[in-house]
């Protein structure tokens, strides 16, 4: 699975705003439903079921990264949004340390395999170095969607 298939372009935002983890979460919802990747109507069952994920265990899985994920009914297609802070938002992460880029994941709770390959293809190029600090410093979308385009075409990003 391609990440620059899944991740919404208009639901980038490089510069969040909160640095507290739920009105993180909330942000992204709203450049997804900015973006007309979900409808209105589903920003806060999603949000809330974020939530409930994070209380089961925290996505922020180290080294100032974290993928919240949510399976949901009511979605055509699986849908990415990513989060950069530069203050770093504290997500209770398993190396306690602050993250700087977030992948909402939200994917139709009827296609597991579909979540299951995309949680793949963002851990496999998150478990990556040079990914990592190549999206901590993009400046712009325009700099995400190339780092995320070469990822997917297999170039050494890592």
């Amino acid at each position: 699975m391609k990440l620059r298939e899944i991740v919404v372009e208009k639901a980038i935002i490089t510069s969040l705003q909160s640095s507290k983890r739920d009105e993180v979460l909330g942000e992204l919802l709203d450049a997804l439903v900015a973006a007309d990747a979900i409808g209105a109507d589903r920003r806060d069952p999603y949000l809330k079921e974020a939530l409930k994920r994070e209380r089961k265990g925290s996505t922020g899985f180290g080294h100032g990264v974290a993928v919240p994920h949510v399976k949901a009914s009511g979605l055509d297609r699986l849908t990415v949004a990513i989060g950069i802070s530069d203050a770093g938002v504290d997500f209770n992460a398993l190396d306690k340390q602050p993250v700087h880029s977030i992948f909402l994941l939200i994917s139709p709770e009827e296609r597991p395999e579909e979540h299951i390959d995309a949680m793949e293809a963002i851990f496999g190029n998150l478990s990556k170095d040079q990914f990592r600090r190549f999206l901590r410093q993009a400046a712009d979308v325009k700099e995400i969607i190339t780092l995320l385009e070469e990822a997917d075409a297999g170039q050494s990003v890592g």
